[in-house]
């Protein structure tokens, strides 16, 4: 009777300590014991997304023989990568996968960033992991060609800077970031392990509740990128494809739903092969008309082109009868926008701004 009432307390000990774990659950996931990171964290949260693995334990040991006698599938520990066997270490001295070396088909883009088990994962497993929440959350399936837009931004919003911390990568290389931090998510989740002062905390517990504050971020990425990401991806590639018809050398874009359009216009030329060819944007914020300049980069200051000079810093009156054109508001002192109070008069605003030389 006394073994019986013991053995639960027996199983948890077992867990916390690297023991043989409990024989409840047909599949188990492996991770190391003690300090957890941020990757493997992500790691056991994507793989508990997967209906294989919805109901698997996670087993945390320092002992590659058990861990390889008793689990299923490993990750961040064990001194080796095998996506056949199903382990999955970035570790080992002999490691130098990137997302581009796992899938080929990617850009150099990726082969930069040294995957950490959290990109490991994501690599092999990433579009069904995808596909898994948004049914769950929304109850829809991405076609094939957003599913693919969708995984790679994924990877470029959240998973990139959880494998370059991981692996300490620097973040500037020249002028430009290798890559972003954006969530900010690897220190947050180190600070839920026990600090050296404290005494009697059960780490298993915080692992958990590690793994459902990442994995509540994830799933809101993934939702944000395959519901908001790549709708306005497709306002923005519609503008494009009709450039031409806005004015006939495509350098003005009609966005005619507003949407974050800067990073999406970047990648959409690229594909387009009109690199440096949109100048101005006209869109509607909601409130009035607006004329913006395309940056040279997303995150970039310097425009291709801005509004004329002697426009800038003028508001209504003023700047309609500089410009002739009726219901002007403003432009920016840098250029940069300006504002219109119809479609008509922004348009306008727009071509003659292309039309205008600051020689």
């Amino acid at each position: 009777m006394l073994g019986r009432l013991l053995l639960p307390r027996f199983r948890q000990l077992a867990r916390m300590t690297g023991g043989t774990p409990p024989k409840r659950s047909p599949l188990w996931i492996g991770t190391h014991s003690g300090t957890f990171h941020c990757d493997e964290v992500v790691a056991c949260f994507m793989l508990k997304q997967l209906p294989e693995y919805e109901n698997a334990q996670i087993f945390r040991s320092r002992d590659d023989k058990e861990l390889r006698e008793k689990c299923d599938i490993i990750v961040d520990v064990g001194g080796e990568y095998d996506h056949g066997k199903k382990w999955y270490d970035h570790h080992q001295k002999t490691f130098g996968e990137t997302l581009k070396s796992v899938r080929p088909e990617l850009g150099k883009e990726f082969d930069v960033i040294r995957l950490s088990s959290a990109g490991l994962v994501y690599s092999h497993y990433g579009e069904r992991v995808i596909q898994s929440i948004l049914q769950k959350e929304r109850g829809i399936q991405l076609t094939p060609q957003n599913l693919h837009l969708a995984f790679v931004q994924i990877y470029r919003n959240f998973i990139s800077e959880l494998d370059a911390i991981d692996n300490g990568v620097p973040m500037f290389e020249g002028g430009e970031p290798v890559y972003k931090i954006s969530t900010h998510l690897s220190a947050r989740i180190g600070k839920l392990n026990p600090s050296w002062h404290e005494t009697g905390v059960d780490i298993e517990q915080r692992f958990n509740q590690a793994m459902d504050a990442a994995g509540r971020e994830f799933v809101q990425n993934v939702i944000e990128v395959s519901c908001s990401w790549i709708a306005a991806r497709d306002h923005v590639r519609e503008a494009l494809e009709l450039a031409k018809s806005v004015y006939p050398s495509g350098e003005i874009l009609f966005l005619k739903t507003f949407c974050p359009w800067k990073a999406h216009l970047a990648d959409l030329e690229k594909e387009y092969q009109v690199e440096g060819l949109p100048k101005l944007v006209v869109f509607n914020d909601g409130t009035s008309w607006r004329v913006a300049g395309v940056p040279v980069s997303p995150s970039s200051f310097l425009g291709r082109k801005f509004l004329p000079t002697p426009w800038r810093g003028l508001r209504d009156e003023e700047l309609s009868e500089l410009a002739g054109i009726k219901d002007l508001v403003f432009v920016h002192h840098s250029g940069f926008i300006g504002g219109a109070k119809t479609e008509e008069a922004a348009m306008s605003m727009a071509k003659k701004s292309i039309e205008w030389s600051e020689e």
